[in-house]
């Protein structure tokens, strides 16, 4: 199926590694230009159609100049796909946080969602077919246990989707968002204690491919009915009854 995306511009933050690496990947090779947003462009092997841009999410200067780089380069954006996002506090108690790590967990996955958006719309609102794909988490809607600072930045991510998705209908721009449970990245890995991966885990993992594919369908302008919803990559299992049968 062809998704339509061929010479469409598409920002993908937290770009460089995991899911966001994917993502970029797999649109380069749906035909789109793609600026990687990420602390970390090293990595990313710049082209005609791909570049990394140095962002901080969290910082509204760097983003907004980070905008600023892709439409004098390319001269548009269509989509933005947001990836940026850490777990750094797994299996913590909630009295032991400390304020500081709680504000740097908002900061990323609530405070890092909003600003490249916020200052993308300008550009999106001139483009038909425009979409926006957030990256949350399972957690937002079930909560393991020591999670309970990702779990509420997770929540307010799916939420700010599903509302923005609302104030943005009269503008033509879609916005969703993917939900998935635990992806083989190396932020999991290392949030998980799993420096050899999870060819172990008696569990089910998701590949950052599976989830890119998600995300590259839901920008794709063949989904165009498709809005305000939260996508679950979960294998199924908040779907299962707690019944002992």
């Amino acid at each position: 199926m062809d998704l339509e995306l061929n010479d469409r511009v598409v920002i993908v933050t937290g770009g460089a590694s995991g899911i966001g690496a994917a993502t970029a990947t797999l649109l380069i090779e749906e035909g789109a230009r793609v600026a990687v947003f990420d602390l970390h462009t090293t990595t990313v092997s710049e082209s005609d159609r791909l570049i990394g841009v140095p962002c901080d999410v969290r910082d509204e200067s760097s983003v907004s100049a980070a905008i600023d780089a892709v439409v004098a380069r390319w001269g548009r954006i269509d989509s933005v796909v947001s990836c940026a996002g850490i777990s750094t506090l797994f299996g913590r108690s909630v009295e032991s946080v400390t304020t500081v790590e709680w504000d740097e967990m908002m900061q990323v996955n609530v405070r890092g969602q909003w600003l490249p958006i916020k200052h993308a719309l300008p550009h999106l609102r001139q483009q038909a077919s425009a979409a926006i794909v957030i990256v949350a988490s399972d957690s937002a809607m079930v909560a393991a246990p020591g999670d309970v600072v990702y779990c509420t930045s997770k929540g307010a991510a799916l939420t700010f989707a599903r509302a923005l998705s609302v104030d943005l209908q009269v503008d033509g721009i879609r916005v969703n968002c993917v939900c998935p449970s635990i992806v083989d990245t190396p932020q999991s890995r290392r949030a998980m204690d799993k420096a050899e991966g999870f060819a172990d885990a008696d569990y089910p993992v998701n590949d950052p491919l599976d989830i890119a594919r998600a995300l590259a369908l839901l920008i794709s302008p063949v989904t165009r009915s498709v809005n305000g919803q939260a996508i679950l990559a979960d294998w199924g299992y908040t779907a299962m009854s707690s019944y002992p049968a």
